[in-house]
């Protein structure tokens, strides 16, 4: 076992442990009670320098979320576990195989506005795998450092107006990338989990 993935599901263990309270979440914004089922992977790279987490940004032809950055993932289909269902899109999207994905466990949901309830999935994978964006999908792939990621000194809060209400949510900027929204709060959520600060 690697270092790496070692040292996240002790975080991982210890931090779900206790509990937590203001989790970020926007199930106040959710049009009603009916929330569709989805999961997303946390693909952690065991990079021993540097660790990072996998991203994708979508097209910006997209209908819905287009140009966004986000996790790997989509709707949970019927008989699939959050689990399957992460790695099945992953393994759509960006040609992660299932077989090199470590899994560790799920961390705290997210509802969004839009009406889905997201299951995030904590999982280690190999550095420099041979990933392949899926054009109809998936604009381009990144890699962002675990520790900028999880530092809460880089989840910079915005507020903007939404369906007539102000919403507030949490930004960082990557690389020419800028990550926010569900993206961002999910990993601001995790950051409260693990208190990531290195190997």
């Amino acid at each position: 076992m690697s270092t790496i993935r070692e040292a996240l599901t002790a975080m991982h263990r210890r931090g779900h442990a206790r509990p937590l309270t203001d989790l970020r979440d926007d199930a106040d914004f959710m049009d009603d009670n009916t929330a569709r089922p989805a999961a997303v992977l946390i693909a952690v790279t065991e990079r021993a320098d540097e660790p990072g987490v996998l991203l994708i940004e979508r097209p910006a032809k997209m209908r819905t979320h287009a140009g966004q950055v986000a996790f790997p993932g989509g709707g949970i289909d019927a008989g699939e576990t959050a689990e399957q269902a992460a790695l099945r899109e992953a393994h759509e999207e960006i040609a992660l195989a299932p077989s090199r994905v470590h899994i560790i466990g799920r961390t705290d949901g997210y509802r969004t506005g839009t009406g889905y309830a997201i299951t995030p999935v904590l999982a280690t994978v190999p550095p420099d795998l041979p990933l392949r964006a899926n054009p109809a999908e998936v604009d381009e792939w990144f890699e962002v450092p675990l520790s900028f990621a999880l530092d809460p000194a880089n989840h910079v809060a915005r507020s903007a107006t939404w369906k007539g209400t102000k919403r507030h949510f949490i930004e960082m900027h990557w690389d020419g990338h800028r990550i926010w929204g569900v993206t961002a709060a999910i990993l601001d959520n995790l950051s409260r989990r693990l208190r990531w600060t290195g190997r």
